[in-house]
């Protein structure tokens, strides 16, 4: 909805219009079943870092703006455009690439195609010309000290992640204003229609989003928790005919586990069968869980491969990635070390198995050419058989004293330490603003790519297989909590982000394992149970410290998550429904300061610099 304002004469008539009337509205009399699904797809969308609540969904709020001012026939008249940032937006959105997402969206760009290497010289430009280029061709006069308003002090109503435009023709007059809340995970919605536009799916056009995301409610459940469609839903694996809903609508953990005990189905099954409410074939479904996938991998594949030695911002973080990888490829026994110039890609290396898919072409230098600034990059004799070290190890303590001090050591364990390092490498590639899949939010993506990393490199025999099984699973939990919580660290802390991160990834872990689905549920639980109260509380507003190491923290809590719950032989005391209640209790109790205001906590008790620039 957007909110127009002519002005024909000096007596201002303002109305407003629904600038989509087009679509048909569902009918008053039928009721509409409550359910947690959405596609798989918008959960795990492709967009650009750091942040999906502070950078995707305000490109693509703006660029909703943008499209609804030409629908409108408004755009050419426009002369101004004015930016009101609120709450969380407003206290750190200049960390979080706020101002470049929303003038960049406003500018036509998506989070999805945008190319990321031109961020920063086209925002650049903005800000030294003092002009932007509405829809990629109208310009205007723009001045950010002017025309961007930062109000950390007031929070709207529906969503500390609050962002208001208005356009103003050449006389001063406004033409049009609209409200957008960035609501977690990259999802925009719209103060006036703020259940069906963007709520359930990340379309920015919504003529050309599939019918079925647009007829979604959030009407109060049954007590039991499980809706009426839910128990009465299809007697087979076939879609149920009612366009409604989808065949298996789930609202609750309860609910879903209830599904897979009726039709005799696993999680993942269960969400497949419900994209094709959405309009996929099953080829669809295979191809674009695989796109994931790939660009997960090659995520991953950038983080371990850069060249860069710190992160953007004054923070001046060093990357790590690249020195951990290097590290771990290089062999643990002294004599056959690899050579620098035979580092392989992701998925590749010889203590790993050959069974990865969809990893990046060879980190190998062509044939007769050297190893360029990567093997520059390494300490002076890395690229030569490894030896002993030739002068003993620094031992810090008394020896004159009846405890004596301990030697040095460093202890590698190959599996957890890959794991680490994949979901580090991926957070680097967000926090200097790369290409990244929400998995449910950017500040939390690394956690899932690193876990399903670690699946098909040490344990998968099938990872085609792996890969569809892992994302569906996760994604199921996901929903859960998007309905039943919230994925917005602006609303819930950083339990929100790698809190919800860490129960989808326990759950996928569970699941490519084997597990059961009540075993699947209580890996979930498990997942969320230990991150409750997880503050949001980064470090001069970017999304660095401890955003990165807190992603590595999360995935190794997944697998080990995933481990207890299929120890437990489904002995358990706490339910994934009630872990989600309780998130959601304490999400509403954490004081605002927590909640990615960088008011509080790590944000107030650190100087920066840092004092330790690597941590």
């Amino acid at each position: 909805m957007l909110r127009l304002f002519l002005r024909p004469t000096a007596s201002a008539l303002r109305f407003r219009r629904c600038i989509h009337s087009a679509d048909a509205p569902v009918p008053a009399e039928k009721v509409l079943p409550e359910h947690a699904v959405i596609s798989t797809f918008d959960l795990f969308s492709i967009g650009v870092g750091p942040s999906s609540s502070h950078t995707v969904g305000p490109m693509r709020a703006g660029k909703i703006f943008i499209n609804d001012l030409k629908e409108l026939g408004l755009l050419e008249k426009v002369k101004t455009v004015k930016i009101n940032l609120y709450g969380s937006l407003a206290a750190t959105g200049k960390g979080h690439h706020t101002p470049q997402a929303i003038l960049l969206g406003l500018e036509g760009s998506d989070p999805e195609t945008i190319e990321t290497g031109t961020i920063p010289s086209r925002y650049s430009a903005i800000l030294q010309n003092k002009a932007l280029l509405l829809n990629g061709n109208h310009r205007i006069d723009y001045d950010m000290d002017r025309d961007m308003l930062w109000r950390w002090d007031l929070v709207l109503k529906t969503h500390p992640n609050g962002m208001r435009f208005s356009c103003f023709d050449e006389n001063g007059d406004l033409l049009a204003t609209n409200e957008y809340f960035s609501v977690g995970g990259g999802f925009v919605v719209n103060d006036k229609t703020k259940v069906d536009e963007n709520l359930f799916y990340k379309g920015v056009d919504k003529k050309k989003v599939h019918g079925a995301r647009l007829h979604q409610t959030l009407a109060v459940s049954d007590s039991d928790g499980v809706t009426p469609s839910a128990e009465e839903s299809g007697k087979s694996g076939e879609a149920d005919p009612d366009p409604s809903h989808p065949p298996y609508p789930f609202s609750t953990g309860d609910s879903l586990l209830a599904l897979t005990k009726k039709h005799n189905m696993t999680i993942a099954q269960i969400v497949h069968d419900n994209e094709k409410f959405f309009g996929y074939t099953d080829e669809d479904i295979h191809d674009k869980l695989m796109r994931i996938w790939q660009v997960m991998d090659e995520c991953i594949h950038t983080g371990v491969s850069s060249q860069e030695k710190t992160l953007p911002g004054r923070l001046g973080v060093r990357r790590r990635a690249p020195m951990l990888y290097r590290r771990l490829m290089r062999g643990f026994y002294p004599g056959i070390a690899m050579p620098t110039s035979n580092l392989q890609s992701i998925g590749a290396g010889s203590t790993m198995p050959s069974a990865s898919i969809g990893s990046p072409e060879s980190m190998r230098p062509a044939a007769g050419t050297p190893s360029g600034s990567e093997s520059e990059s390494l300490p002076p004799k890395s690229a030569n058989v490894r030896t002993p070290a030739s002068r003993p190890p620094l031992v810090v303590g008394s020896f004159n004293h009846a405890m004596l001090p301990m030697p040095p050591r460093k202890t590698v364990i190959p599996a957890m330490d890959f794991l680490s390092c994949y979901a580090i490498a991926v957070n680097e590639v967000n926090a200097a603003g790369g290409r990244i899949v929400t998995s449910p939010t950017n500040g939390a993506a690394g956690v899932i790519p690193g876990v399903l990393k670690y699946i098909l490199e040490f344990v998968s025999d099938d990872p085609e297989k792996s890969v569809k099984t892992f994302l569906l699973t996760a994604a199921a939990v996901g929903m859960l909590f998007k309905r039943g919580s919230t994925i917005s660290a602006a609303e819930g802390g950083c339990q929100a982000e790698v809190g919800v991160a860490c129960s989808m990834a326990s759950a996928g872990f569970a699941a490519c394992m084997g597990a059961s689905p009540e075993t699947v549920l209580q890996a979930a639980e498990i997942g969320i149970e230990h991150n409750l109260g997880l503050t949001c509380d980064p470090i001069d507003g970017l999304v660095q410290v401890p955003c990165i190491e807190r992603n590595s923290l999360g995935a190794v809590k997944a697998v080990t998550a995933a481990q207890l719950s299929m120890a437990s032989d489904g002995v358990y005391s706490v339910t994934l429904d009630e872990a989600i209640e309780a998130m959601r209790l304490t999400a509403a109790d954490m004081s605002v300061k927590y909640k990615e205001t960088s008011l509080s906590g790590l944000a107030t008790t650190v100087k920066i610099p840092l004092s330790v620039p690597a941590c």
